[in-house]
């Protein structure tokens, strides 16, 4: 298999297209370096292991990157999966520069953490870190993605769907973001490959179908435009057209609703000019061939995307009913257009250097804003709704740009001007309007913030109406320091009444072998800080108690004063009641414990009152554990193995607060046929409520149907079993 390995000396050759005077040698140790410690390893599909870096290091010369890029490139994986080959090694045979981007793409998989979802979470935080320092690193990590993408066959299938969906939520988004189109629109398609392999075939089989008929249509317009910009003075043109790619096709389906034969604009022409003069003009001559479609003329020259993508877009409809998209652009922009970042890359001093910085300035802004928040999780879920949204442009009063994600509100545009804005901001006006701070910003919107140095600052529900996560974090992070003293009272006071409720002693849960790790994961000092932190609502008491409390029931779950059952099965009387066989008593009255209310499901323990009968616990009951527990008293229980009894089970919900919502959630445990015995709902301050529910069901099984099916919905926060 050794044939399919690429040689070094094909990757210097399309590495020297772009850099034709630079020295190769790099590429060249770095390709003997790797190979040697690769030697012996495959892949999945049974190919050396080398054949992946030298995949990687090929897509990276294809995208204009330099020598050193390239040698990182093959080098990325010597420190994960090589033994003995450390950052150091690399430093001291390459050098610090190539060590440094090597270390930003290798996973932090010594690290020990709480699930494979944190590890991953923390991974990519730390690739955003390396990135504002090296910018070259994500080109190397979406080169890697775009040929572990390549070759996903050989996983399971399971993964297979697991890495497409990342690398369609982080790492398709992120090219886009970088505007490296080239691998964007090949990683979307694979990834639709793996996610909906329905629809990518039908879509595959539906252009294959069309391909004439459109390929006839891109040739039309391209005889009809050669002649026209000629006839209008414009020379040095180029005109090329294709059909849309399959992600894209697909996801106007979804958005649009509609079937691939109701989609109008699958064809897409490009018109690089010489000049932007000349842009304008073949815009004039495009919209003299064919009618504009209303409302479909973007200017990205004027309003680049992020900083990095230059062109003109326009929908226009010919006689005969086609509709089709133009997008016009220089030679500069159109290189720009297909390799984004990199193609700046080749540029290291001067003036280049500085609009480089220029346009990576959201970069910074999110490693800045990402050290206030503790949680890789929570990171990551903001990159999803933030970093990679759509986009509006709207205009500070002097003129100035300012981009933000669709749905952003004038705080968010307030902080992003600066922390000190949105600290003081008490109003704010749109396009000369006085508007509510709630307001949702739109393209074109001349924004105005009003600040006061009498302002009380943010309060807790600015947290409920802001949209980025750079917003948010400043918010918490004023919240926490302004009223660090309430916010410590506040969530000591929380946290004690929650777990008195849950029968739990402070001795029992605060311990510093459980506590550390819940230190370590939310990026916490100590115990003053998790009050504050949960004080201030960055934290809920559910997620503190609940991690606390499975660290308990792990250390007590080999001192559980259980009875010694016999080695060999007697035969015992037992008597069912209530759907639980209780063994020595046949007249024995059974009551289920409030303080853990167990279910068909739970294992569980008896134990015999004064004068109240047999009293029936989850076996990690915290009640069971007590030092007034006698022990002669337990006696062996089991559930009934046929039951039709219904029991009582309590789950607590936290949800956005909003109108209806109670309604919705009693349909559905209706059309589930699951009686609700009790409720009670309250709204808390930032925007939530809190809803208590004792529901009436069969077993644990059905209890966690309930749980997963609410734990679905886009409404609901967190939804949690309690009196356990």
């Amino acid at each position: 298999m050794e044939t399919n390995i690429r040689s070094c000396e094909e990757i210097i050759a399309e590495c020297k297209k772009y850099h034709p005077g630079e020295d190769m040698s790099v590429i060249r140790r770095a390709y003997d370096f790797a190979k040697k410690a690769h030697e012996g390893q495959t892949r999945m599909s049974g190919e050396p292991y080398f054949t992946h870096p030298c995949e990687v290091a090929m897509i990276l010369a294809g995208i204009m990157m330099d020598p050193d890029t390239i040698a990182a490139g093959l080098l990325h994986d010597v420190v994960e999966d090589v033994d003995g080959v450390t950052r150091d090694t690399i430093e001291a045979e390459f050098g610090t520069e190539i060590a440094m981007m090597v270390d930003g793409v290798t996973k932090l998989s010594h690290v020990d953490f709480f699930s494979k979802e944190q590890q991953k979470a923390e991974s990519i935080r730390k690739m955003f870190i390396a990135m504002a320092k090296e910018i070259r690193v994500v080109l190397i990590k979406l080169a890697d993605r775009l040929h572990n993408m390549r070759t996903l066959d050989t996983q399971k299938p399971e993964r297979r769907k697991a890495i497409a969906r990342e690398t369609l939520d982080i790492y398709a988004p992120l090219a886009h973001r970088l505007g490296v189109y080239a691998i964007k629109s090949e990683l979307e398609d694979l990834c639709l490959k793996y996610l909906d392999p329905e629809q990518y075939e039908l879509i595959k089989q539906k252009s294959a179908q069309n391909a004439e008929s459109q390929q006839y249509l891109i040739e039309h317009i391209k005889t009809s435009l050669n002649t026209a910009l000629a006839k209008e003075g414009i020379k040095d043109f180029e005109i090329s057209g294709r059909i849309k790619h399959t992600y894209s096709i697909y996801r106007k389906m979804k958005a649009q609703n509609k079937s691939y034969e109701q989609i109008m604009d699958l064809v897409a022409v490009r018109v690089v000019v010489k000049d932007l003069r000349d842009c304008y003009g073949a815009l004039g001559v495009v919209h003299s061939l064919w009618r504009p479609v209303p409302d479909r003329i973007k200017d990205y020259i004027h309003s680049p995307k992020y900083g990095i993508y230059q062109s003109l877009h326009t929908t226009v409809m010919s006689k005969s009913g086609s509709i089709f998209e133009v997008q016009i652009r220089t030679e500069e922009m159109h290189r720009n257009a297909e390799y984004g970042i990199a193609a700046h890359w080749r540029y290291k001093e001067g003036r280049a250097a500085d609009e480089l910085d220029d346009k990576l300035s959201w970069l910074r802004r999110i490693v800045d804003w990402s050290g206030d928040m503790g949680d890789a999780d929570e990171f990551s879920s903001f990159l999803r709704t933030d970093l990679f949204a759509d986009d509006v442009f709207v205009f500070t009063p002097a003129g100035d740009i300012i981009s933000l994600p669709r749905g952003a509100t004038p705080i968010d545009f307030a902080y992003r001007i600066h922390t000190a804005v949105g600290n003081r901001c008490v109003g704010a006006r749109v396009d000369k309007k006085m508007v509510p701070l709630s307001t949702p910003l739109e393209s074109g919107n001349v924004v105005e913030i009003i600040t006061s140095s009498a302002s009380k600052g943010p309060s807790l529900d600015w947290l409920n109406i802001v949209r980025t996560g750079e917003a948010k974090a400043k918010i918490r992070s004023y919240l926490k320091n302004a009223s660090k003293d309430e916010n410590l009272a506040r969530g000591r006071d929380m946290i004690e009444r929650e777990m008195k409720r849950l029968g739990y002693s402070f001795t029992d849960l605060f311990k510093s072998e459980y506590l550390e790790p819940l230190y370590k994961r939310y990026s916490l000092s100590g115990l003053d800080d998790l009050y504050v932190t949960v004080g201030f609502g960055g934290l809920s008491c559910p997620q503190v108690l609940n991690r606390l409390a499975d660290e308990y029931k792990k250390a007590q779950k080999a001192e559980i004063k259980k009875p010694e059952l016999p080695d060999k099965p007697q035969k015992t009387a037992t008597h069912a009641t209530q759907g639980v066989e209780v063994q020595g008593d046949s007249g024995m009255l059974v009551k289920f414990a409030r303080c853990c209310n167990p279910l068909p499901g739970d294992k569980i323990v008896g134990y015999v009152t004064k004068g109240r009968g047999v009293s029936i616990h989850r076996a990690d009951c915290a009640n069971m554990m007590d030092e007034s527990i006698e022990p002669e008293r337990f006696v062996p229980v089991n559930w009934a193995c046929q039951s039709s009894d219904a029991y009582e089970a309590e789950i607590e919900i936290r949800g956005y607060d909003k109108s209806g919502l109670l309604g919705e959630l009693s349909n559905l445990f209706a059309s589930l046929s699951v009686p609700i015995l009790a409720v009670s709902a309250r709204s808390l301050r930032n925007g939530t409520t809190q809803i208590s529910l004792t529901l009436s069901v069969k077993d644990t099984a059905q209890l966690d149907k309930i749980i997963r099916l609410l734990q679905k919905r886009s409404d609901i926060i967190e939804v949690f079993r309690t009196g356990m």
